[in-house]
C-alpha cells in the first residue's frame, strides 16, 4: 500500500464490540479508509497482573468481530510504537481513534508515550470516554449529571458498509508467536464463553427471566451463578457498552410485572461498577500503595506456605478453598466469596495484600483494574474510610452453602462427608472419620490457622489504626476526592457510597 494514501486507524483496546462504538463510528464519518487494529503487547504480558486467560478471551472476542465484518480486525504483536511507525511507513495515518482507558501501570505508561509519539508525527490521536468514567475530573460535584448526560445519549452505531477497511501484510515480525497462537486458540470450556454475540445472549437471558432472583441469590456462591447476570467479564473487555446494559435495564423496568426490586438492586451496582473505576482514575497509584498513605506502615511478615496454600485452596477451611479452587478454573466468583477470600487473606493470615491483589487480578477473567485495586483495598481496610469486614468463612458457609452444594463441587475430598461436617470436617471423631473412610491431615488439611485468634488480631491492630490522626487526616481527603453523597433525582438510584459492597453485577 502507498503510503501517500491517508488511512484513519481505530485501536481498540477494552472495546471489543462493533456496536455503540464512538471511535469506529468517527472513523467512518471521516469518510477516509479504515484500519481497524488489535495489538497484543509484551509489556502487559509481563505485568504482574497478566494471565493468558484475559488473552484468550480478547483473542476470541475478536474472533467473534471478524466473522460480522469480513475480518475486519488485524491483529499484531509487539511494542505498540513500533506497530503504528510500521503502518505510517506503508501509508500515512492521518488520525488514530480509540477509547479512554483506565488500565494498570504498563498501559497508563504506554499512552503518555504514545501522545507523545503522535505528536511528534503530527497525527491526531482522539480518546473518547468510556462508560461514565471522567477523565481529569475536578469534582465529584459534576459526576452525576456526566454520568446521566452519557447513559442517556443514542447509541453510536457504526454502518460498517460506508467505510473501506484496510488490510496490511503484517510482517513476521509483528505476528502472533507460534507458541502463544497455539495458546490464544485454546479457550477452556469452563470458561464464560467470549465475544460480542454471547455478550448479548448472556444480556438477553438475564432480562428474560433469570434476574428475577437476583437480588435473593446474589450472594449465594452457587445460585449466583445462574441468577447473577454475568456481564462482567463482557463489560470489563467491552463486549458490551455500560451505556447499552443501562438502558437494557430501563426499557425492562417499564414492563408490566418486572420484579421492580431486583432491577433496581442490579441498576445500583451499575453505578458501583463506574463509581470504582472514577476512583482508580482519579488516583492510580492504588495498584501499588494504600489510598490512604497512613497504611504505607502497617507491617505483615509474608509466608509462603500461607500464600501457596491460599492459592490452591488447601487453607483446611472448606468454602475459602472451594473459592480459589472455583476461580482458577472457571474465572469467576460472586463478589461476597471474592470479598471473603481477600478477607482470609488479609486478615486472618495477615499477608500483605499486593501479592493477593495481583494473584486474583490474573484468576479473574472479568479482571478490570479501576475495579480490582479500590475493592481489593477496601475489603483489606487500608482505606480508612471503610467499615470493616472481616468474613467468617464458617459462618458463611452455613448462610450461604448450607447444604454444601458448591463446597461439594469444588472438594471432592469432602464431598462424601454429611452436611454437618462439610463446612467443618476437624468436628468429627475419630470414630466418625473412620466410618466415613476419612482422615484429616491426609484426605483433607487441617486448618493452617485459629480463625477466632487471628480475627481477633487483626481486629485490634486495624480498629486501633482507624483512630489515629494520620488515618483521620487521610481519611478527609480521600472523601473530599473520592466521594459525592448528595442524593440523585434517579428514582432507580442508591447512594453507591453507602453500598454493603456484598454485591455485584
Amino acid at each position: 500500500m502507498s503510503n501517500s494514501i491517508k488511512i484513519n486507524v481505530v485501536w481498540l483496546k477494552r472495546d471489543l464490540r462493533l456496536s455503540d462504538h464512538e471511535p469506529l463510528c468517527k472513523a467512518i464519518a471521516t469518510g477516509e479508509p479504515t484500519a481497524l487494529v488489535y495489538i497484543f503487547e509484551p509489556i502487559v504480558q509481563q505485568h504482574p497482573d497478566w494471565d493468558i486467560r484475559h488473552w484468550q478471551f480478547v483473542y476470541h472476542s475478536i474472533l467473534d468481530l471478524n466473522e460480522r465484518s469480513e475480518s475486519a480486525v488485524q491483529i499484531f504483536y509487539g511494542n505498540v510504537e513500533e506497530v503504528f511507525d510500521c503502518l505510517n511507513t506503508h501509508t500515512t495515518i492521518n488520525q488514530v481513534f480509540s477509547h479512554e482507558e483506565t488500565g494498570n501501570r504498563a498501559t497508563f505508561d504506554r499512552d503518555i508515550q504514545m501522545q507523545k509519539w503522535f505528536n511528534s508525527k503530527n497525527i491526531k490521536w482522539y480518546e473518547t470516554p468510556t462508560s461514565g468514567v471522567v477523565r481529569k475530573l475536578k469534582s465529584r460535584k459534576l459526576l452525576p449529571k456526566i454520568w446521566h448526560s452519557r447513559m442517556e445519549a443514542p447509541f453510536f452505531e457504526p454502518n460498517l458498509d460506508q467505510t473501506t477497511f484496510v488490510k496490511f501484510d503484517i510482517p513476521v515480525r509483528f505476528q502472533l508467536p507460534t507458541l502463544l497462537k497455539e495458546q490464544l486458540l485454546i479457550y477452556p470450556a469452563a470458561f464464560q464463553p467470549a465475544g460480542e454475540t454471547f455478550a448479548w445472549r448472556y444480556l438477553n437471558s438475564f432480562f428474560k427471566d433469570r434476574y428475577s432472583k437476583y437480588n435473593r441469590l446474589i450472594s449465594k456462591p452457587e445460585a449466583s451463578r445462574k441468577s447473577c447476570s454475568r456481564l462482567s467479564p463482557y463489560l470489563a473487555w467491552g463486549n458490551l457498552s455500560m451505556k447499552q446494559v443501562i438502558q437494557a435495564t430501563k426499557r425492562k423496568s417499564k414492563e408490566v410485572g418486572t420484579n421492580k426490586v431486583a432491577l433496581a438492586a442490579f441498576y445500583s451496582r451499575l453505578h458501583w461498577h463506574c463509581h470504582f473505576i472514577q476512583k482508580f482514575e482519579s488516583e492510580c497509584r492504588m495498584e501499588f500503595e494504600p489510598v490512604n498513605t497512613a497504611y504505607l506502615n502497617l507491617e505483615k511478615q509474608r509466608i509462603q506456605s500461607f500464600i501457596e496454600a491460599w492459592q490452591n485452596g488447601q487453607t483446611g477451611f472448606p468454602l475459602i478453598d472451594a473459592c480459589m479452587r472455583c476461580v482458577k478454573q472457571t474465572g469467576y466468583l460472586n463478589f461476597r466469596m471474592r470479598a471473603m477470600v481477600v478477607s482470609f487473606y488479609s486478615y486472618n493470615m495477615w499477608q500483605p495484600w499486593q501479592e493477593g491483589a495481583y494473584y486474583l487480578a490474573r484468576m479473574f477473567l472479568d479482571y478490570e483494574p479501576g475495579i480490582h485495586f479500590p475493592q481489593f483495598q477496601m475489603q483489606t481496610g487500608i482505606t480508612g474510610i471503610n467499615m470493616l469486614r472481616i468474613y467468617n468463612p464458617i459462618q458463611n458457609a452455613i448462610k450461604h452453602d448450607p447444604e454444601g452444594v458448591f463446597t461439594r463441587k469444588w472438594i471432592p475430598e469432602i464431598a462424601h462427608l454429611p452436611t454437618e461436617f462439610v463446612h467443618e470436617p476437624w468436628k468429627m471423631t475419630d470414630l466418625e472419620a473412620e466410618m466415613y473412610l476419612f482422615k484429616l491431615g491426609e484426605n483433607y488439611p487441617f486448618p493452617i490457622l485459629n480463625i477466632e485468634e487471628t480475627r481477633k488480631y487483626a481486629s485490634t491492630i486495624m480498629w486501633d489504626s482507624k483512630k489515629t490522626s494520620e488515618v483521620k487526616t487521610e481519611n478527609q481527603r480521600i472523601l473530599k476526592r473520592h466521594t459525592h453523597r448528595k442524593k440523585e433525582s434517579d428514582q432507580m438510584t442508591v447512594n453507591f457510597d453507602q453500598l454493603n459492597n456484598e454485591e455485584e453485577i
